[in-house]
C-alpha cells in the first residue's frame, strides 16, 4: 500500500516503470493504452467539433431553401445523434474494443424501431418531400387525401387545414402525398365557372349583352383573358349559357356569389326567365272497344 502511494504522490516515470516491473506489468502496454486513451478522446473532441460544423452548415443551407423550421430541427438533431454514435463507436475501437457488437445492437435497434415506426416514417419521408417540392405552403386553400380547407401548418409528420366551417383537420402525409392535390391559391388568376340557363323562348342576344353589361361593369373581373359567354347546350327545359369570367384568386367566391344575384336581379327585371324542369305529357281518349 505504501509503494502505491509512493507511486501515486510522485510523478517520476522512472518510479512509475520500476513500479509496475515489481507488480509484474509490461509498461509498454501501459504507454500504448494511455496512447490509446489519449487518441480517442481526440477523436471524441475532434469528431464532436466536426458535427457542429456540419450540423450549422446544414442549418445555414435549409435556411437558404426556406424550410420548415420544424423540419430543419428535426433533421439536424437526427444528424447530430447518427454522426455521435459513429464517433463514439471509432473512440471506442481506439481503445482496442471490439466494436462489431455495438454495430450489431445499434443495427437491431435501428430495424426494430423503423418497424415499430413504418408509418410514422413514411409520414416523415412525405413531409420532407412537400417540404422541398412545394406542392402547397401554409395559407394555401388545397383539397387533398379528400378534405378542403386552408393549410395552417405544414408538420413533420401531418398537415393541418381549417375548412370552412372553422373546423381543425390534421391529415398524414403520407395521404396527402398519396393522393390528387389541388391547390386553389397556386395562381394568382382563376376562372369562374357558371351556367345560366334560359327559356327556349327568350331572346339570345338580348341574354348574351344582358350578361356582358354585367360583367363589364364589375371591376374585379379581369379584362384579360376575356369573360367566355355562349351557348353550351341545348337542355331538356332550358338553353344553357356558360359565364367564364376570370378573376384575382382572392376574389373568387366573391364574384362568384355577386354575379349570380346580380344575374338573377336583372333576369327579372328584363323579363328573361328561368325555365323550371317540365315535360310534355300527351293525353289520348281511347273508345270503350
Amino acid at each position: 500500500m505504501d509503494e502505491i502511494t509512493s507511486a501515486a504522490s510522485g510523478f517520476d516515470w522512472n518510479d512509475i516503470f520500476e513500479f509496475l516491473q515489481k507488480n509484474g506489468i509490461d509498461s509498454g502496454t501501459v504507454v500504448g493504452l494511455v496512447k490509446n486513451i489519449i487518441v480517442a478522446l481526440i477523436i471524441f473532441y475532434v469528431g464532436r467539433l466536426a458535427i457542429s460544423l456540419v450540423v450549422r452548415g446544414m442549418r445555414k443551407v435549409m435556411r437558404k431553401q426556406n424550410i420548415d423550421k420544424t423540419l430543419e430541427t428535426f433533421v439536424c438533431n437526427l444528424v447530430r445523434i447518427v454522426l455521435l454514435i459513429v464517433v463514439i463507436i471509432a473512440a471506442i475501437g481506439q481503445l482496442g474494443i471490439q466494436t462489431t457488437s455495438f454495430i450489431a445492437i445499434f443495427g437491431a435497434a435501428g430495424l426494430a424501431v423503423g418497424l415499430a415506426l413504418q408509418g410514422s416514417l413514411s409520414n416523415f419521408a412525405s413531409g420532407v418531400l412537400i417540404v422541398l417540392f412545394r406542392p402547397y405552403k401554409v395559407g394555401d386553400f388545397i383539397e387533398g387525401a379528400g378534405v378542403s380547407g386552408s393549410v395552417e401548418q405544414v408538420q413533420i409528420l401531418t398537415t393541418v387545414l381549417k375548412t370552412g366551417d372553422n373546423k381543425q383537420v390534421i391529415i398524414p402525409n403520407s395521404k396527402i402525398m398519396g393522393s390528387i392535390i389541388t391547390n386553389y391559391s397556386a395562381n394568382d388568376k382563376r376562372r369562374v365557372d357558371m351556367v345560366v340557363g334560359v327559356s327556349y323562348s327568350d331572346d339570345l342576344d338580348k341574354v348574351r349583352s344582358t350578361i356582358q353589361e354585367l360583367v363589364a361593369v364589375d371591376d374585379r373581373i379581369l379584362d384579360e383573358p376575356a369573360c367566355t359567354i355562349a351557348v353550351s347546350a341545348l337542355a331538356d327545359s332550358s338553353v344553357n349559357f356558360v359565364v367564364r369570367p376570370w378573376v384575382k384568386t382572392s376574389d373568387y367566391w366573391p364574384v362568384m356569389f355577386d354575379l349570380t344575384e346580380a344575374i338573377k336581379k336583372r333576369f327579372d327585371k328584363e323579363g328573361i326567365s328561368f325555365p323550371f324542369p317540365q315535360q310534355d305529357v300527351h293525353l289520348y281518349k281511347a273508345s270503350a272497344d
